[in-house]
């Protein structure tokens, strides 16, 4: 069987695959995951031209960061494990601009598992292919956004609004890639 040229290239610079599971987790066990990252501690990151939000401590979730593996194992058919995460939190005023990611190379894949207590409208996670949004998920509690990553796809998490002033938005983040 020949791949097109069009295929070849979407291996090399596009995600294969963008999609969100919902209710990943439960309210109750997202409230004691994000209880224990609070415990942990959060560093505020306030570089205004890139983004202004808190870091959580690398979360010290092995249970969680397994069944989010497996999640994107059967979602992508690929054989996954985590290299690395982090949890980020915004409120009123907060974002990430998509200058501010990182770009990686291969086809990792981004699984990132909304932790809020509450959706807030517009705060948004964009996947960007060259730039522009191919994929966008809203802060729905519970649910992960699993993406196929490559050297032109970067992501931004979107202002939350200063009308929502008791807003948080709490979001792990795990990168995933296959074993070498």
């Amino acid at each position: 069987m020949e791949v097109s040229a069009e295929a070849k290239i979407e291996e090399l610079f596009g995600a294969r695959l963008a999609t969100e599971v919902p209710e990943v987790v439960g309210r109750a066990l997202a409230a004691e995951i994000r209880e224990r990252i609070a415990r942990a501690g959060y560093t505020r990151y306030a570089l205004y031209d890139r983004g202004s939000y808190d870091v959580g401590a690398p979360p010290d979730e092995p249970a969680l960061l397994a069944a989010l593996a497996a999640l994107a194992t059967k979602e992508t058919g690929r054989e996954l494990h985590v290299v690395e995460a982090r949890v980020l939190r915004l409120r009123a005023g907060d974002y990430l601009l998509a200058h501010h990611d990182v770009l990686r190379t291969g086809s990792p894949v981004e699984v990132t598992l909304e932790l809020s207590p509450r959706g807030v409208p517009g705060a948004e996670v964009h996947y960007r292919r060259r730039g522009q949004v191919f994929f966008a998920c809203g802060a729905t509690p519970g649910a992960a956004a699993i993406v196929e990553r490559g050297p032109s796809v970067s992501c931004n998490h979107t202002y939350v609004s200063q009308q929502h002033p008791d807003a948080e938005i709490v979001r792990l983040v795990a990168l995933l890639t296959e074993p070498k």
